[in-house]
């Protein structure tokens, strides 16, 4: 099979042991694909499977239909919505599902907390610029410990970064469905009587809910105005969450008082001018929730798995299997 590995932003895939695994096909690793449908079908015309890094490909009908020779995605870490699974299903094509972990974005997720909390990037620039422990705006950082961290939805990343904030002395507060809040409060934590308390009683609020139809854009304006002044938004999830435009609003406003994110609506963000980068109440990373070596390690190793037992006779891991009856591409 020939196998392509689109949007390697860093070249760090082509450094993973996985040749020797994948004899007798043909791996091809690309950089950032053009968002022009016509560059991309040039770059992918040729690909039997697909292995994706996460949400960065956008696979979509108008795509997929010229794509005749495509029998394969793997998908690193759980399918989003960045792939249209109903179009594969329709045009033949099989998408298999890989594993993930949630230590490495939880563990960012924690890094940019502890980073706002006590000012380190604007220590650090100060420092750079010849001035020692210069105190400006936002002034003087302050302890985790005593404070309340506030988490939206309590799976398996939420869980991380809530027993973290336990570890650090911090009462944690916890919102999300049903089943989400009684896991919590089976681990002991607090349940919110709802988002406003939520966002009204938490030093930091951390968001980890999935991106579906129900949740996107779910977070609003008013609910970011109920936070302080000198409150914490951390956004690891996902961009989509929050109402467009919403989240710089309320930064100008002063409700909340800070942002840290790594995820943006529009991905990747090569705009040096963008409103939120600029922010000098906004911690910003791009995207490095899952990028390091062993989640990579992981990924890649479950999502050739999947390439290696379809290329077999074998397919596993299929969120469509119902494509294994139809013969349109073989």
């Amino acid at each position: 099979m020939r196998i392509l590995v689109p949007d390697d932003y860093q070249g760090a895939v082509a450094q993973l042991p996985f040749v020797q695994r994948m004899q007798g096909h043909q791996v091809q690793v690309i950089g950032a694909l053009d968002e022009h449908l016509d560059v991309r079908v040039a770059c992918l015309a040729d690909a039997d499977a697909l292995v994706l890094i996460r949400e960065r490909t956008r696979v979509d009908a108008a795509l997929l239909q010229r794509l005749p020779r495509l029998k394969l995605i793997s998908q690193t870490g759980r399918v989003g919505a960045h792939v249209d699974v109903a179009a594969c299903t329709a045009l033949g094509v099989a998408v298999a599902e890989g594993v993930g972990s949630p230590v490495a974005p939880a563990e960012l997720t924690w890094a940019l907390i502890l980073s706002v909390s006590r000012r380190l990037t604007e220590y650090q620039h100060a420092l750079q610029q010849g001035r020692w422990q210069a105190l400006g705006d936002p002034g003087l950082g302050r302890v985790l410990h005593g404070r309340t961290l506030g988490i939206w939805s309590y799976g398996r990343i939420g869980q991380c970064v809530a027993g973290f904030g336990r570890a650090f002395g911090m009462q944690v507060l916890v919102w999300g469905g049903e089943a989400s809040c009684a896991q919590a409060a089976r681990d002991g934590f607090a349940i919110a009587g709802g988002r406003e308390e939520l966002f009204e009683r938490s030093d930091v609020v951390s968001l980890h809910r999935r991106l579906t139809a129900q949740t996107r854009h779910d977070i609003t304006a008013q609910d970011l105005a109920r936070m302080r002044g000198d409150a914490l938004l951390v956004n690891t999830s996902r961009a989509e969450l929050i109402a467009p435009g919403a989240l710089l609003a309320a930064l100008d406003a002063g409700r909340p008082g800070y942002a840290a994110l790594d995820v943006f609506e529009h991905e990747p963000v090569l705009d040096p001018h963008d409103p939120l980068l600029l922010h000098p109440r906004v911690l910003a990373t791009p995207h490095l929730g899952y990028v390091e070596r062993d989640s990579y390690a992981l990924y890649f190793d479950a999502a050739f798995d999947n390439v290696l037992a379809f290329a077999a006779g074998t397919p596993r891991n299929l969120v469509n299997p119902e494509v294994l009856a139809t013969t349109k591409r073989v």
